[in-house]
């Protein structure tokens, strides 16, 4: 069983930071690549940054040159440091992690973080 577990999230105001970071931890084979989605209530999912085994990126265009996503593949550890907060920001954040186990490979997703940009 593999599991993903976020922390970070907060309440900012505009033009702050927050950091957040996920941890995959079970029955780890390998992780392939590794990220974060984010949603509103009553909105579709959107992928906001996304990080592969070899370290390449890939942002959102509404966050590129504002957030960075790295990883580190010896704690299995995924995090996304986010710099001039905007209120459209505002969501919930979703860890995701392609991952093969011992019965195969698919996604798993985090319980979720919610991220309030507000004055």
């Amino acid at each position: 069983q593999v599991q993903l577990v976020e922390s970070g999230g907060g309440l900012v105001q505009p033009g702050g930071s927050l950091r957040l970071s996920c941890t995959a931890s079970g029955s780890i084979v390998s992780i392939y690549a590794m990220g974060w989605f984010r949603q509103a209530p009553g909105k579709q999912r959107e992928l906001v940054a996304q990080i592969t085994s070899g370290g390449s990126t890939n942002y959102a265009d509404s966050v590129k040159g504002r957030f960075t996503i790295s990883r580190d593949n010896a704690k299995n550890t995924v995090s996304l440091q986010m710099n001039s907060l905007k209120a459209e920001d505002t969501d919930g954040y979703y860890c995701y992690a392609n991952i093969r186990g011992p019965g195969g490979r698919q996604d798993y997703w985090g319980q979720g973080t919610q991220v309030t940009v507000s004055s």
